[in-house]
């Protein structure tokens, strides 16, 4: 009896896990996963104590420690398969398919145990190498099951849940993977390393205050798994790794065996090979796209996870910019359903004709498809994925179908997809053939059909977009016209009638002096107009102070040849507002105009100015026609409605708009027959000079 550090090594794990099972026992909660925990956990205890004891007489018996070890690693597998048992997601209970990919584990583990039995009781029938081989290679295999395993629970479980599971997952996983290690160096070499079987025990109880944790932290072990197809693709290339590891080790101790003098060289070049080739597979995009083929033909009952593909699809939609980018983007995204490297996308212009908008990776295909041609009818009419192969193969089965020769002359051209919106046919998109053999049937037709739809309204609201910009330009030209037009009937009806009082008043000399006053004004206004027409801009200019009671003398000298002359009947001085000067001229003369012109020449039109609540109040009233209440109410300030002959109902909107502009507002009430009184109340000026200054270098 010799009580060395691989004694002491087991016997620390075998403590460690004694430990673990006391606490999880008495801190059960009548969860059958809790049992499944301290089940293992015991077993754990039970391997390591006995293989300590072992150590320490020199009594060895392979066919018990082998055998406790398998039993171990079976109890640790059956409780992470029972972990999806427990999950709240109905698709893992109910899917037969991961059932029997977890029972065909277990069942495994259990023929790996009769193996090893048989294999270290003694029978000698066939040579000892391939025994050894056949428990060495098992016990990978196993240990890789056992990894893909405790990688499916940790990555399935929903992020704000890992919290309780990724210390057991750690522990149980380097557990795990401390065994990959020992064995796959024991398969190279042929014998088990001594130092690393020893420290496996004091390795194995390193782990146990990582189980404990999460132990305490899932005291109901409830919660949520599922399993998506991203993960099961990860996991088949953990998988194929280890099958490939093994096969190239087991071929590689082939040539160090038989291989003679040179085995040890050639083994070394074949397994340096045998890694670059896995790098090159990992590194194919050819390779990993077959892989998702044969995963979702042999492992699903439809090719695609449709959740996962909806939304990639619609991330990739969404990255585009405006214009061609946004093209590109819905291309990529429908190339990258069937992973096709490369496409063009052709959208319907103005004139009638299909032009290619975007293309990717494929420089040619330039031509112009009309759209009373056969292939844009088909599209639209049938709405099919149409199958260049098949169209070649079997013409009959797309009708009258006529594809033009410019579309067949694409190198590796495959499929044509429509893009339809509200039954039109918007677009159509050119795919070349995917990376790997994807087969094109019904499932792979909805799914493009589908996304086709989807790019198109997308696409369509592109098209919108820019129309509407365009739109808003021309209005923006179209509202500044207006305003020009509107001031210049103003200015013509003010001519006009100036001319119609010359004959009468032409020998008053204060009629002539005011009549090259009226035209000097008239001519700088018209100036100014025309530069607004040719910069197609509106007039903007700084604010400044402005005293109201001189800008209403103003107003009435420019419309002293109205009749009635508007009369200034009350003004408080000292009244001053920040605005452009023109244009709130223009807006009070407005009103003050329209007063005029809806008074009998008896009338009177009155001015007035004063201090109302902290703000300046303008009244002009008349007793004139007045309007009723209906009009007021649905008409008053409504653009392009008027009751004038040769108006064009601008005026009163654009007085309201500037008002507004300025933080005030505008109140009118009238009475028919008995007149109206209009009020602009303004904010005051309570700014400072810098503050003033400041505005007109903005430009405000």
């Amino acid at each position: 009896m010799e009580l060395n550090i691989g004694v002491l090594s087991y016997i620390t794990g075998a403590l460690a896990f004694l430990f673990l099972t006391f606490s999880l026992l008495t801190g059960w909660q009548g969860r059958f996963q809790g049992v499944l925990l301290a089940s293992a956990s015991l077993v754990s205890a039970i391997w390591a104590g006995v293989t300590a004891y072992a150590l320490f007489t020199g009594k060895f018996i392979p066919a018990w420690i082998n055998a406790l070890e398998i039993l171990r690693n079976i109890a640790w597998i059956t409780f992470f398969a029972g972990m999806f048992g427990i999950s709240k997601n109905a698709l893992i209970r109910s899917s037969r398919k991961f059932q029997f990919i977890l029972f065909s584990l277990l069942g495994f583990c259990v023929a790996v145990l009769a193996v090893s039995i048989f294999i270290h009781s003694g029978n000698r029938e066939l040579p000892r190498q391939i025994y050894f081989l056949t428990d060495i290679a098992s016990r990978v295999v196993m240990a890789v099951a056992g990894m893909v395993l405790v990688e499916q629970v940790f990555r399935n479980t929903p992020v704000e849940q890992r919290w309780g599971v990724k210390f057991l997952c750690l522990g149980v996983g380097a557990i795990f993977a401390y065994d990959f290690f020992l064995y796959a160096d024991a398969m190279l070499f042929w014998h088990i390393d001594a130092n690393l079987w020893a420290a496996r025990g004091v390795s194995n109880a390193l782990m146990v205050p990582l189980i404990f944790v999460s132990a305490a932290r899932n005291p109901q072990w409830s919660f949520d798994v599922h399993v998506s197809r991203r993960i099961v693709f990860h996991s088949a290339a953990l998988l194929g790794a280890g099958v490939f590891l093994l096969v190239m080790a087991a071929a590689g101790y082939y040539i160090r065996v038989f291989g003679g003098n040179w085995g040890s060289v050639l083994q070394t070049a074949f397994l340096f090979g045998a890694l670059v080739l896995l790098l090159l597979m990992f590194f194919s995009g050819s390779a990993r796209a077959r892989l998702k083929v044969f995963l979702s033909k042999h492992f699903f009952s439809y090719k695609y996870d449709y959740r996962e593909e909806w939304l990639r699809f619609t991330q990739a939609l969404s990255v585009g910019e405006a214009g061609a980018r946004i093209c590109e983007s819905a291309l990529k995204a429908i190339a990258g359903l069937v992973e096709s490297p490369a496409g063009a996308l052709w959208m319907r212009k103005d004139a009638g004709n299909y032009v290619r908008y975007a293309h990717w990776n494929l420089p040619v295909a330039e031509g112009v498809e009309s759209d009373n041609s056969s292939l844009c009818a088909f599209l639209e009419k049938q709405q099919w994925v149409i199958n260049l192969e098949e169209y070649k193969n079997t013409p009959e089965m797309y009708h009258d179908l006529t594809i033009p020769d410019w579309l067949l002359a694409v190198p590796r051209s495959w499929l044509i997809v429509p893009l339809i919106l509200h039954e039109r046919l918007l677009g159509f998109v050119l795919l070349t053939h995917s990376r790997s053999q994807v087969g094109f049937n019904w499932e792979v037709s909805d799914l493009l059909k589908t996304a086709g739809r989807q790019a198109a309204s997308n696409l369509a609201q592109m098209q919108a977009t820019e129309a509407l910009v365009v739109a808003r330009q021309f209005e923006s030209f179209n509202r500044m016209s207006a305003f020009v037009v509107h001031d210049l009937k103003n200015l013509i009806a003010q001519l006009s009638l100036m001319v119609a009082n010359a004959e009468k008043h032409w020998n008053n000399p204060e009629f002539k002096d005011d009549m090259l006053s009226t035209v000097d004004n008239s001519v700088e206004k018209m100036n100014k107009l025309l530069a607004q027409l040719r910069s197609g801009k509106t007039e903007v200019t700084g604010r400044i102070q402005l005293d109201l009671a001189k800008l209403l003398e103003k107003v009435v000298q420019e419309k002293a040849i109205y009749k009635p002359l508007p009369v200034i009947e009350q003004t408080e001085p000292g009244l001053f507002v920040l605005a452009d000067r023109e244009r709130l001229l223009r807006v009070i003369g407005h009103i003050v105009q329209n007063a005029s012109e809806a008074t009998q020449y008896d009338g009177w039109v009155k001015i007035r100015l004063a201090q109302q609540d902290g703000c300046a109040m303008i009244a002009v009233q008349d007793n004139g026609k007045g309007m009723d209440e209906q009009f007021l109410r649905e008409r008053l300030f409504r653009p392009f409605d008027t009751t004038k002959g040769s108006g064009m109902g601008i005026g009163a909107h654009e007085c309201q708009e500037y008002i507004r502009e300025l933080g005030g507002r505008i109140e009118v009430s009238s009475i028919l027959e008995q007149g109206t009184l209009f009020q602009i109340i303004l904010p005051l000026n309570t700014k400072s000079e810098n503050d003033i200054a400041s505005l007109q270098g903005e430009g405000v």
